[in-house]
Formats: structure tokens, sequence, C-alpha cells
């Protein structure tokens, strides 16, 4: 079933009259009225509605968020729970200050209309979309009838209230147990009850940092909310209905084979569905902090010349953790080598690449495509990382960057570009004040995060762990790769003010800080910090999204002459599974882990799948001869894009590994419906809330593919005119809610089903329909 179930959807009604008699806020007990007992007055309740506001431009890795007020909003006693301000129900305006007062005998719960016509103080423009907040008579009794503060806090006290059939108490403290934890730097925050659903400009240091950040993510749901409510969404999401997607049954274009009718039936969505609901998009609820630990260049099973990972005794901390957790067992990368991997993860597409040359390549030195990259003058980030100033580009030599200087890369037309000017997960959770890491290690010391590491004579050392030959290697080149980096490809998310502070660095299994500290290669800047990665989990300065990316030695790719370092070889894959085992430990040992109250993830997956080139969910224009690029949206439709330079492409690659640990989920759950990387990002669009189903535009490049938008687009997507499975060329979010009919079988890859992996493990459909990222209950 979808997560996050709504267990209660009524309003706790309770009389604002009662509440004010409780905090002796007018009128007495004795109702006759006489000259020293005078008639009762009508009930008065009063507060302010809080807001935070975020500010963008900040350039140390989180974001400025200021506090402030709603000025403009309209409060009422929303008397039957319908989420809006009824011509019968009387009503305030905040004031300049955000205050508002109120008589009314009406019972129910206070809310806040802020409207596009309301200013948020904190950053003096008005309000860009429509938001309705509430705080319930619960909280009114609390607080006093002359206290109150409606805000996102105090919306999502009752929103929880509503959806675990707890009650205000309960919500409020599990609240601020969740508030309280090491956040955006600082090692120790603590939020008090009083303090949870106080009024934020009141409050002042770490404390009020970490709610303003809380406050900004929230404000963000409730606005969604209230956009869902205001178009007369139906409920649950289309992609969230158990059994299969509702618009499909009847719709033209979709194989007959994959259509499922669905077992829930929709309807318009309620005030109190629609704030469910915003918190379990398309069912995937909201999380925290997400890991995803990248691997290399292996398969599920053996492959000539690789050994396999499934059942490896070569990787028995992986395996561990896949059977100990959950699986995604059909899970497709979209093609080989890395780089369009990495950067399909980044943005939901390949992008035409096929090669791991350098993200300027085939860009030019002028025009639509060139880099614009500006010169850095150097800073610090959140953690204390003192960070270099760099040019407007890296060293332009190979040493640095892959082809920098081959004839293909420096010609425009001839190869694809590589510099993507679309948007990407980085930028989308920038704009909505939220954060994002990378945590790359044996990065030189003081580097260009932009160019690869480069080799370094003055620092030796031996690897210690499993595979270990003994002896002392120095530093190979290559070991930080920007091939293997999700963002680097996407010139507005090099174009970010935080991406030298969001680039940091990660403990390593061979080289330690005392040995990168001899280096000659980079000056090493006073203070590096050569493990921010251990330093932020204890200061929980981490992103909501962190991409973590191994050397290539311990990512399993190769390279140097330390045979623990072969590529291909069991050294490797036994070296690689004991470093996802230290990462894993330091994360389910930080403190943003161990407090349940936040919802944490960690995933291991890998870049590719070491099949055939000719699998799921790729798309080729050279071979479709169509030299098109994604879709563009304009005046309310979808129209192709054609361009010269989007002149390559993939056909999709192998199935891989993909597990998923976490701190809420039961664990044992396996997914065995085709994902892909462009249904990753969907679903991290999905679980941070920076789309929108009923707008495909709003999801990146191919994330927007499912299977109900090819119907509708099929003639602008003649790459796909000739598939006869649109459920295999679909992206759905990683939910499932679809359900593989019995009758199906599913398109795996032949080269990728061996004994000790799929073909074990598929005899139809699953058994039960479990959602792998679900909220514990």
């Amino acid at each position: 079933m979808s997560a996050n179930p709504i267990k209660r959807t009524t309003p706790l009604l309770t009389s604002i009259a009662a509440a004010c008699v409780l905090a002796a806020c007018g009128g007495n007990s004795d109702n006759s009225p006489t000259a020293s007992n005078p008639p009762t007055t009508t009930p008065t309740v009063s507060g302010v509605v809080a807001a935070a506001g975020f500010v963008p431009g900040n350039t140390s890795g989180n974001p400025t968020i200021k506090a402030g007020y709603y000025a403009g909003a309209t409060v009422c006693v929303d008397a039957n729970g319908n989420g809006k301000c009824d011509a019968s129900e009387v009503t305030a305006t905040t004031d300049s200050n955000g205050h508002f007062s109120l008589q009314t005998s009406a019972t129910g719960q206070l809310i806040a209309d802020v409207s596009t016509k309301a200013t948020n103080t904190a950053t003096g423009a008005a309000v860009p979309s429509h938001m309705i907040l509430r705080a319930s008579a619960a909280q009114i009794t609390d607080q006093g009838a002359t206290s109150v503060v409606i805000s996102p806090m105090s919306s999502e006290v009752q929103r929880l209230v509503e959806a675990n059939g707890t009650t205000y108490a309960a919500e409020k403290a599990n609240l601020a147990t969740r508030m309280s934890t090491p956040a955006l730097g600082a090692s120790s925050v603590t939020v008090s009850a009083a303090d949870v659903l106080a009024d934020v400009n009141k409050l002042s240091g770490a404390e009020q940092q970490a709610v303003l950040f809380e406050e900004n993510q929230l404000a963000n749901r409730y606005t969604y909310a209230t956009t869902k409510l205001d178009r007369g969404d139906l409920f649950p999401d289309n992609l969230a209905v158990p059994g299969g997607d509702p618009s499909l049954v009847s719709a033209t274009g979709v194989s007959a084979a994959t259509v499922v009718k669905p077992t829930v039936s929709q309807a318009p969505v309620t005030f109190a569905q629609a704030q469910q609901a915003a918190f379990n998009v398309e069912g995937i609820p909201r999380y925290d902090n997400v890991f995803v630990i990248m691997l290399e260049n292996h398969s599920v099973g053996p492959t000539p010349g690789t050994p396999g990972i499934l059942d490896s005794t070569n990787a028995p901390f992986i395996n561990q953790f896949l059977t100990a957790n959950n699986q995604f067992t059909t899970y497709y990368s979209t093609g080989n080598p890395s780089e369009p991997n990495y950067t399909a993860l980044g943005g939901a597409d390949d992008w035409g690449i096929v090669d791991d040359n350098w993200w300027g390549c085939g860009a030019g030195t002028s025009g639509t495509n060139a880099p614009t990259d500006k010169p850095f003058a150097g800073g610090t980030a959140s953690d204390g990382q003192p960070l270099v100033a760099v040019g407007a580009l890296p060293p332009q030599d190979t040493a640095h960057l892959t082809a920098v200087t081959s004839v293909a890369c420096m010609t425009p037309g001839a190869i694809a570009n590589h510099n993507v000017s679309a948007p990407s997960l980085f930028t989308l959770l920038s704009q909505a004040g939220m954060t994002w890491r990378s945590y790359s290690e044996s990065m030189n010391p003081g580097q260009d995060p932009r160019s690869d590491s480069i080799a370094d004579a003055a620092i030796s050392d031996t690897f210690k762990g499993p595979g270990g030959s003994g002896t002392a290697f120095t530093v190979p080149g290559a070991l930080y790769k920007t091939k293997h980096h999700p963002g680097m490809a996407y010139q507005q998310t090099r174009n970010l003010p935080e991406f030298y502070a969001d680039n940091r660095t990660i403990f390593g299994t061979q080289y330690t800080a005392a040995d990168w500290a001899k280096s000659t290669a980079y000056k090493v800047p006073t203070g590096f910090n050569f493990d921010q990665f251990s330093t932020d989990l204890a200061l929980g300065d981490v992103g909501n999204v962190n991409f973590i990316m191994p050397d290539q030695c311990d990512d399993m790719h190769g390279t140097g002459s330390d045979p623990s370092c072969s590529g291909g070889s069991t050294q490797i894959v036994q070296r690689s599974d004991d470093y996802v085992r230290q990462v894993v430990a330091k994360i389910q040992a930080s403190p943003l882990w161990t407090n349940k109250q936040r919802k944490v993830a960690i995933v291991v997956m890998f870049d590719e799948g070491e099949g055939s080139s000719t699998s799921c969910c790729g798309w080729n224009p050279v071979t479709s001869n169509v030299n098109q690029a994604p879709l563009t949206f304009a005046n309310g439709k979808f129209t192709p894009t054609t361009t010269t330079l989007y002149n390559a492409g993939n056909h999709g690659h192998g199935n891989s590994i993909f597990g998923v640990a976490t701190n809420q989920a039961n664990a044992n759950v396996v997914d065995s419906d085709e994902y892909s990387h462009f249904s990753l990002v969907r679903t991290l669009q999905d679980m941070f809330q920076i789309a929108d189903p009923a707008q495909p535009q709003t999801y990146l490049a191919r994330a927007k593919y499912t299977e109900s938008f090819i119907a509708s687009n099929i003639l602008n997507l003649p790459e796909l005119a000739g598939s006869a499975d649109t459920h295999l060329d679909s992206v759905r979010p990683m939910n499932h809610a679809y359900i593989t009919p019995a009758t199906y079988t599913q398109k795996l890859n032949p080269v990728d089903v061996t004994s000790t992996s799929l073909a074990s493990r598929k005899a139809g459909p699953d058994a039960t329909q479990a959602n792998v990222w679900a909220l514990a209950k």
C-alpha cells in the first residue's frame, strides 16, 4: 500500500470558546448578567502567523533562511474543516507584524489563508503561491488564546496527529525530538517542547536556524498541498494507486499486456488529504537525508572477466546489506561507460553522452553550449573547510581532464555536447532552500573539484584491508574522476553559489590525512579537512541528498599498479566491499540515523550493469535517425527540440545492484518491477517535493516519461514509436504501486540472467506489494 496512509481525516473540533475559558481570555462561569457581572463577550483568539524566507546566494553550502511573518494573510476558524475561510466565517487580516485578532464563537481549527496578495516579511516579497496553514484547538489551549502561533510547524503537528491517530501532546513531543539533533554545523541543537511551536522570530542561534530550515521545507510542502486542494486533484495520485495507474485503463497506445485495473478508487482530495498527500507524493514519503553510495562496473552475476556481486564471497558485506535490508532486483542503468550513468543520475538523461570525456567536451569555446563558469575567489564551507580560489576553468591538460585536447572534443557538432544546460537535482534542491553534498574520496587537497586528481610521488602508503599486498604504492593519477560526479556535466550546477562548498572530502582506505599532508601536487590549505564526511555527520551538516563517490580503487573500477586496485580482480571487490562497510557503519552510528523521528536512507548502487547495451530504459537517436533532444514545454504543450549536437545516445544497459536501508521501514522488502536511473531521479524529486505529478514539465528530462506520458506524447517521441512495450520504456516512482500481471513476462537482459542472479528470483510478480521507502508504524 502507499506509504503513510491517512488514519484520521476528521479535524479535531474543539471549542475555541472552551479554550478561551481555560486560558481566562474573557467571560466567567456565571452566565447571569448583572451590573457587576456584564454579559459574556464573544471570545477572542489572537496571535501571529510566522514565516521563514529563503534568501539565495549563500556560498557556504547551507542556505540563508530568515525569520519573518506573513502580512496580509486571512485568519479564520475553519468550522467545517474544508481548509477555506467561507463567507459565513468571521475573518481577520494579519498586520505588518503578522499579528491577528479574531472574535468568534465558532468551533474548529484556526487556519491562515496566505494568498499571493500577502507578503513574507522575511524576504520583503509577495508570497509566490497560495498556502494554507493551521493550528489545532489543542494548540490554542496549550499556548493560550492570546498567544497562538500559526506556522508550518503548527500545521505539521496537526497533520501528524491525523496521520498517526495520536494526540497533540505526543506529536508536539515527537517534533521536538526530531528537531533536537546536530544540524547545519551545530553539534548540539536542543529544541524544547515549548519552542517547537513558538514564534521562530523570538528564537535565536542554532535553535532558530534549525527551526527555520525545517519551516522552509514544510512551507514548500504546505504550498503544494494547497495547490492540490485548489485545483481539485484526485486522491491518491495516479502513480500511487495500488494496482496500477487509473489513467491507463482506457488509454490508447499502451500495451494491453501491462494494464492493471486499480484496486483503489479515487475521489477529489479533501483539505486533510491534501496535506497528507504533500508528504507522500506518488507514494514516496518525505525523507530528511538520503546517502547514495556509488560503485562501479560490476553486475548482479559474473560476466567475462568480471566477478559478479550477488552471493559472492568476495562481497560479504554488500550481500549482507542486501539481504538484511531491501532490494530493487530489476534496476537498469542507461549505458556504458560511466559518465552517461552519473549524468543520468544527476538530471534524468544521459544527453547523448557515450564516453567518459571531460564535461566541456563538444561544447566549444563560444556559442550557446560553451562553458560559462566564473572564477571563484575562495572562501569557507559551512563545516569550516577552507575553499581555494580557482579560475574560470581548471587546468586544460589531459592529466586533469580526460580527452580535453581531442579533435572531437574541440569540434562542436562532432560529438555530443557534454556541457548540459538543463536543470538538475542539485539546482532544484538549491532553489528550494535545501542542501546537497558530494563526498569524493582521494581528491588532491586544495584542487579544483572540476578536474581529475593527479599522481603525487610524495605520497605513499600500503592498503591494509582485504586483498592488500603489503606493499606501499604512491598515489596514482585518476583516483578522483569528474566523470563519477552526478552534477559535473550540468552548467547550472557548476554555477551554483554553493558548488565549491558542496564538493566535499571523505576518508580513504589507503592514504591517510598524514599521507595527504605531504602533498606536492597541490598546496595543502591551512586547516584542510581530509574527512569532511565524518565531521559533517557529527555536526548534522550533511545534505538532504548526498552522493558518496569512493575513489577508483574503492569503487571497484581500478587504476594504478596496486594489485588490490586492479579492475575486474577479486581483490578490488573485497576492497570495495570493506569500504562500503565502513561508510555504512559511519552513517548508522550518526545521531541523524539514530533519531527515529528523522527519516534517513542509505542506497548502495552501481553505475552500470556490465551487460549488453540492449536493455531497458535507453534512447539512441542515431539508430532512430531523429537527432532529437528531450521535449520542450511551451505554451501548454510538449514539442520536439532538434539539434545536430544531440547525435549519440544509449539503448540502456544491464541489470544492476540496488539496495536500500532506512532507519524507518521493515526490512526484507524486494521489489522486482522495472526501474532505472530515471526512476531514481523521479523518486528523489517526489521524496523532496521538487516536482508536481500534475505538471510533467516539472520533472527532469526523462523522469517525466511515465507510461501515461509516453502514450499521450507518442507522436513527439519518435524514439519510442516502435516500442512494443510502453511499460518497459516508462519511468515510474520506485513505490511498487504497480503490480506486474501474472500473464506478463518482464523483459530482462539475458546477459544478466544467470544462475546466481535473477533467474532464481523471477518466478512471476512479487507475492506482496510492499513499498521499500514506506515509513514504519
